[in-house]
């Protein structure tokens, strides 16, 4: 994406015994705020349900004179972490839900995917928190997919990462999406940060399975397309495969994740590539027949287009990191 100087607004949910650093994450990352080398990209407001004096989880507290009307005006919302065992005010789920049918992007960093969830905004889909409390979001919301095995997910209205450094990567993709890769590329380096983790870079822990049950004719759509991913998969063959219709199958798919059935696949083409890179030796000829790609020319075009670095880049980024 191209150099870009739209100023957004952005307004950040506080609460009582938030971690100042999930809080810090996104003033940091969109307002520079607290350090003279970083210019704000956005206008950054810190709100709250009840504004005021407001004791911190590290034994200090601060002063947040915002109320939840920010968010009335805001293009971002962001949920930057929450409580154990809170259960979010019909205010708070009132106005996460007003603005985003306004057409504000709603974040959920860490533990804050526990609010966007419950606001209804993202049923359906899938969405990313920490690996440690995905079973819990699981469980209380069961109507989104909840993914604990990538750094963060874009839906495009809806963002959502993964706890601590994920959140760091989530924002800095945000801005990536918004004033391009260079100002990015700058702004990681002011804060010393990797420029460019992806999103579907793992939390370090084995993805999760779906389970294939009977009335879910999607999730077994998915079982049966991953465990065929090296081959060519032809959508009539797919959807006859769960017994629905071409157009029954492409249209409930669309609603479960939001994205075409054959998007779908080549993320998860590009997802098992990328993990290929990481964790094995193989050359890129062989991961391009494993992940379904059949050739190394097909397989670097979709994972730069989708990623935004090559192969090989990506390859030798991650093992300087793991080093």
């Amino acid at each position: 994406m191209t150099e870009s100087s739209w100023r957004g607004r952005v307004a950040v949910l506080a609460f009582p015994q938030i971690s100042p650093f999930h809080l810090s994450v996104p003033t940091l990352v969109f307002g520079g705020a607290g350090l003279d080398s970083v210019d704000g990209l956005y206008d950054v407001t810190v709100c709250a349900e009840e504004p005021g004096s407001m004791p911190t989880g590290a034994g200090y507290t601060i002063q947040v004179d915002a109320g939840l009307e920010a968010m009335a005006i805001a293009d971002i919302v962001v949920i930057p972490s929450w409580r154990n065992g809170w259960t979010p005010s019909p205010a708070l789920l009132d106005a996460v839900r007003a603005a985003h049918s306004r057409g504000a992007r709603i974040v959920g960093l860490c533990l804050g995917t526990f609010v966007v969830a419950a606001s209804g905004i993202a049923d359906g889909r899938e969405v990313a928190t920490h690996w440690a409390a995905a079973e819990r979001l699981t469980g209380e919301q069961p109507q989104v997919g909840v993914r604990e095995d990538v750094l963060w997910s874009d839906l495009g209205d809806v963002i959502t990462s993964a706890g601590a450094a994920a959140a760091l990567d989530c924002c800095l993709h945000i801005v990536r999406s918004d004033h391009g890769s260079a100002t990015a590329a700058r702004l990681a380096r002011a804060l010393v940060l990797a420029p460019h983790r992806t999103g579907s870079q793992a939390q370090y822990i084995p993805a999760p399975v779906v389970a294939a049950t009977a009335d879910d004719p999607i999730g077994r759509a998915m079982l049966w397309a991953r465990k065929r991913i090296a081959d060519p998969v032809d959508i009539d063959r797919w959807s006859s495969a769960v017994h629905l219709s071409r157009r029954t199958f492409t249209r409930r798919f669309r609603e479960r994740t939001a994205t075409s059935p054959q998007q779908w696949l080549l993320d998860q083409r590009v997802d098992l590539a990328r993990e290929l890179l990481e964790s094995t030796t193989d050359t890129i000829e062989r991961i391009s027949e494993l992940s379904g790609f059949g050739s190394p020319v097909s397989l670097r075009l979709h994972f730069r287009q989708r990623l935004g670095v090559s192969p090989a880049a990506h390859r030798a980024a991650f093992r300087t990191v793991a080093a």
